[in-house]
């Protein structure tokens, strides 16, 4: 199964309204946030990976921290989750470029970029935990979980194009082999479509 089709499931009407409540946000603006915000997550993570350390490192965090039993559960999840755990994994996905990215994400959904920043670290276990059940149940080394993302956000592109292809095409604007410099400029022009 896709990560985004995973998390979408489990992301159904009671967690949104979860999230919502927790970010302070209408569950119609946050529900558009998190599908701008899973995208952008997945091809973060499958651009680190194009680096085989950083593939490495990956593997190792999901086999140490996360099995993706935080799926089964996601309403319990957000409603109790501190945001430590998430705004750890950002800071190895996003590094430096968090708070541009944070900016994007409020430009294109309506959420202030606190709420938007509130949102990411939200979903960063999730996601992070949906890569664990997928390493778990298909047996993937980092090599593997390399493949896994890159080939999701592929998909992503295709069965979103106007909003993935536009993500691609900005993905790394300035060709320095970073994505996030270029996000907040990426999404508004993406989702303004």
């Amino acid at each position: 199964m896709a990560l985004l089709d995973m998390l979408q499931q489990r992301l159904g009407s009671d967690a949104v309204n979860q999230i919502s409540s927790r970010i302070g946000a209408d569950p119609g603006t946050t529900g558009n946030a998190i599908d701008a915000a899973l995208p952008l997550l997945i091809s973060a993570l499958a651009r680190n990976t194009g680096d085989g350390e950083q593939a490495q490192s990956l593997a190792n965090a999901v086999s140490k921290d996360h099995d993706g039993s935080v799926l089964d559960d996601v309403p319990g999840f957000v409603s109790r989750a501190s945001e430590k755990p998430g705004q750890g994994i950002l800071r190895h996905v996003l590094g430096g470029r968090q708070q541009s990215v944070q900016n994007g994400l409020s430009q294109v959904t309506g959420l202030d970029a606190g709420k938007a920043g509130t949102l990411l670290t939200l979903l960063a276990p999730l996601v992070m935990g949906a890569l664990g059940r997928a390493k778990n149940e298909n047996g993937l080394d980092a090599g593997g979980l390399s493949t896994l993302l890159t080939g999701e956000q592929e998909n992503l592109k295709q069965s979103a194009p106007g909003v993935m292809g536009a993500l691609s095409r900005f993905l790394d604007q300035d060709n320095d082999g970073s994505i996030m410099d270029d996000v907040g400029g990426m999404l508004s022009k993406a989702f303004r479509k």
